[in-house]
């Protein structure tokens, strides 16, 4: 009787998994979409990147060339009190 089972089993083996392993890929694929973060954070392509080192080297290389430097406001004084602003 065992045998019988055995090859009944060997010749119906991908009609019996398949759906167990459709099931199993339909749970794992809802967990993930309910438990992962899908926002990806934007980051520069490689060629934007390599452009901007490019365009930096170069200004590097001419010194007498400088950008007028620009008053950047300091963090620290963005959310002052109102009783530390006067």
């Amino acid at each position: 009787m065992l045998p019988i089972f055995y090859a009944f089993l060997r010749t119906y083996a991908p009609y019996i998994t398949l759906p167990f392993a459709g099931i199993v890929g339909v749970i794992g694929y809802n967990l993930e979409n309910i438990l992962s973060d899908k926002y990806t954070p934007y980051s520069k392509s490689i060629e934007e990147q390599r452009r901007e080192r490019l365009l930096d080297e170069e200004k590097l290389k001419n010194a007498t060339n400088v950008d007028k430097l620009k008053y950047q406001a300091n963090v620290l004084g963005k959310n002052l009190s109102p009783s530390l602003s006067s």
